[in-house]
Order: C-alpha cells, then structure tokens, then sequence
C-alpha cells in the first residue's frame, strides 16, 4: 500500500508524565493531574508545496482543530500540539521543542490557561517568558498568534483559598496576564472568550463546546491564521 501522506499522531494518557525528561526551573515544578496526556498530529509531513500551521493548546484546540484544518484546505497544513501540562511543567517546554525541532512552521497558533489550577495566577505568570522564549527559540520565523481561553459554562462561586478550581474569574487573570506578555512582545491576541461569554448553549460540559461553539471558534481561528499567511 502506497502512503500519499504521512501521519503522526502521539498521546500519552494514564499518569504517563514524561519521566527523565524535567529540567531545572526558576518558578516551583508544576504539579501533577490524575491524568497527563499530550496529543500530537502532523498531517502531510512529507509535503512541502503550502505553508505550515500549528495550533498549541489543550482539548479545547483539539476540538476545533479539524474544523480549522477543514477551512485552510489548500491553504497551508494544519497541525497541533494538544497537552494537559501546565505552563510552568517543564514537560510542556520538552513537547514544544520535540515538535518545533522537526517542521517549520509559518504560524503558531497557541494557548494555555485551562489546566493546572493548583497553580496560582503568580505562577502563571512567573512561567509565562520561558515559555515564549522556548517557542522562538525553536520557531523564531514563526508568526504567532496568541488565543486566550474560553470562559466556563457556569462558573463555580469563589473558594476561601480560590486556587484549586477554575473560576471565570481565574480565567480572566489568566487572559489579563497573557494579554500583558502579548502586548510587549507585539503578538495578536485572538479573543476566543468574549464570544462564548453568555452562551451556555454552545457548551457539552462545563468547560467544552458543541458543535455550534466549535464552528464560531474555528471560524475566528482560520480567518486570523489566514490574514497572516499573506506575504
């Protein structure tokens, strides 16, 4: 059987968390979650004729991602990157450079902000330059484009000690303190939560979307990744 087009696809799930593969850190190592996953997909790896697109995220741009892949046909190759780890877990960092080593991407699309609660929003922003630089570091081509993370169904009322489950609030910081990064480092932000704001019908659960939800955001997510593959 003849292959016209080479596949990759990587998920690590049960507890699997990348062992051996830390490094040492200025901020504390991320915590872990009952389960650690990452998702890896490159379609036509051995294809060089459009430009190439990764999306980096968690389930949430696993989700839109083929719809996103659907609306650039013909335009560039889509791949992704999906990860439950944390910012700050030095496990992400290795994720980004296994994949960013071996293709050239003309744009990244990125997030992360819905995992590591655990994690306090000082946190959060203590991990956020390693983590830029590690993306330029291995794409410093790239064009870039910041998504920042989508609100919840209903958000939970506030904990005493607020820093242990997410809350729209939490994820509001998050976005302020990604948006902060974004501005000094000239990097578009893509608002993907003001228009899931208000609209439980656009939600599976409390933290995914449906369909219809899933359409807005790959809808927003193709037209900014397309405006930048312009020459």
């Amino acid at each position: 059987m003849k292959l016209t087009k080479l596949y990759l696809f990587i998920f690590f799930a049960v507890n699997f968390v990348f062992v051996g593969m830390g490094k040492a850190s200025e901020y504390p190592p991320a915590a872990k979650e009952s389960i650690e996953w990452c998702d890896l997909w490159i379609s036509h790896a051995n294809e060089t004729n459009l430009p190439r697109v990764l999306l980096i995220g968690d389930s949430i741009t696993r989700a839109y991602y083929p719809e996103v892949e659907k609306r650039l046909a013909g335009k560039a190759y889509v791949g992704r990157l999906s990860s439950s780890a944390f910012i700050s877990d030095p496990a992400l960092l290795d994720q980004l450079k296994m994949v960013l080593t071996q293709y050239n991407f003309d744009v990244i699309h990125f997030n992360n902000g819905m995992h590591g609660w655990q994690h306090s929003e000082k946190e959060y922003e203590a991990a956020f330059p390693e983590y830029l630089k590690t993306i330029r570091k291995y794409a410093p081509e790239a064009k870039l484009i910041w998504a920042n993370t989508t609100p919840l169904k209903v958000s939970p009322p506030p904990f005493s000690d607020n820093t242990t489950r997410a809350t729209d609030g939490r994820i509001t910081g998050r976005n302020a303190i990604a948006a902060k990064f974004m501005k000094a480092h000239g990097i578009l932000v893509e608002d993907l939560n003001t228009p899931m704001q208000g609209h439980p019908e656009y939600h599976i659960d409390n933290v995914h979307f449906n369909d219809q939800g899933i359409s807005i955001q790959a809808d927003l997510v193709a037209m900014d990744i397309e405006k930048l593959l312009q020459p």
